[in-house]
């Protein structure tokens, strides 16, 4: 088993076992400040309602992106990760 799915494995199993769903669930980005950066993330959660806010780093080079979004299952919270991993130089928190 690979690490990312050990990882998304052990996420799925504290998320089943700590929520109880439906759920707002809050998820934490760092992402490069490039504007086509923040609008492929903003894609992935179009249309489900969510709450994104963002604050640059100090230097301007990054921000952080709080995306607060109601989400049905545990399931549905980890394929919203996989698809933000696809976006280049973000970093999951």
């Amino acid at each position: 088993m690979s690490k990312e799915s050990d990882f998304y494995e052990k996420l799925r199993k504290s998320l089943t076992e700590t929520t109880e769903f439906p759920t707002k669930y809050m998820y934490k980005f760092i992402i490069p400040s490039e504007d086509k950066k923040f609008k492929q993330i903003e894609g992935i959660f179009d249309n489900l309602g969510a709450v994104i806010n963002s604050k640059p780093s100090k230097t301007g080079k990054y921000t952080s992106l709080t995306i607060l979004v109601k989400m049905e299952s545990a399931e549905d919270v980890i394929i919203k990760y996989q698809e933000v991993s696809k976006v280049e130089g973000v970093i999951s928190l």
